[in-house]
């Protein structure tokens, strides 16, 4: 965290939606993370740390105790009360005006959408990459954060866990590769942050919008996406 968040006015910062910052897009294992450390621009607090220190203390939860599927159903709730998402917490916040400024990030149709209307200097950069990869890349990671609750009998049911994300072949093939409790763990994160972020909802958020750069992860490594980024930036594409 290079950059700290501000939720009260002090000297010298100004409102984030006043300033120039570039916020990432994109699902879990898309490559965000892999993606901001090969920019080596000042990174804002991520949208990790802003769920634990703006939205969650204001439903009264504690971040300590939840696994990720608690936390969608939590930032859910959040999202009924603030159709803006983690952008609306985002945007209440103060920082030290420093460019590049970046923030990771965002999702979501709607999310997308009330950063676009409320940020007019920021740039989007939106990294995509398909189900099947993002899945596989979150089995890989081996982050402590990626738990989800498997309750027994529920490998058993992988198929129905699976529907709308992984046709039956692609769930056989994994299987052959992956602890049938593992995949069912990294399968519902997927399934459930599917639910309830659409990936083709940033798409249609920014249509039109040439603020925006989409980068697919699959064909570009992170500092490939990092030069072109520098580029259309330093383009004013």
């Amino acid at each position: 965290m290079d950059v700290p968040l501000l939720f009260s006015p002090r000297i010298g910062a100004k409102p984030l939606p006043e300033l120039d910052v570039v916020l990432l897009v994109g699902l879990t294992g898309v490559g965000k993370t892999s993606f901001a450390r090969e920019l080596g621009w000042p990174l804002l607090p991520n949208r990790r740390w802003l769920v634990d220190h703006y939205v969650l203390p204001r439903l009264g939860a504690n971040p300590a105790s939840l696994d990720r599927n608690e936390r969608f159903e939590l930032t859910a709730r959040w999202r009924r009360q603030n159709p803006g998402g983690l952008a609306e917490a985002l945007a209440a916040a103060y920082v030290e005006p420093v460019w590049p400024l970046v923030f990771d990030g965002l999702r979501g149709e709607e999310e997308v959408a009330y950063a676009r209307r409320r940020f007019p200097r920021a740039r989007f950069v939106v990294l995509e990459a398909p189900v099947r990869v993002r899945l596989e890349r979150l089995l890989g990671r081996a982050d402590a954060f990626d738990r989800a609750r498997v309750n027994p009998g529920d490998e058993e049911q992988l198929d129905q866990l699976a529907a709308g994300v992984l046709d039956a072949e692609e769930l056989k093939e994994l299987l052959t590769r992956y602890p049938a409790r593992e995949l069912t763990e990294k399968l519902r994160i997927i399934a459930t942050e599917q639910q309830n972020y659409h990936p083709d909802g940033p798409r249609q958020a920014l249509a039109g919008c040439r603020r925006t750069l989409f980068v697919d992860t699959t064909v570009i490594t992170p500092p490939q996406a990092a030069r072109r980024v520098r580029e259309w930036l330093e383009a004013g594409e």
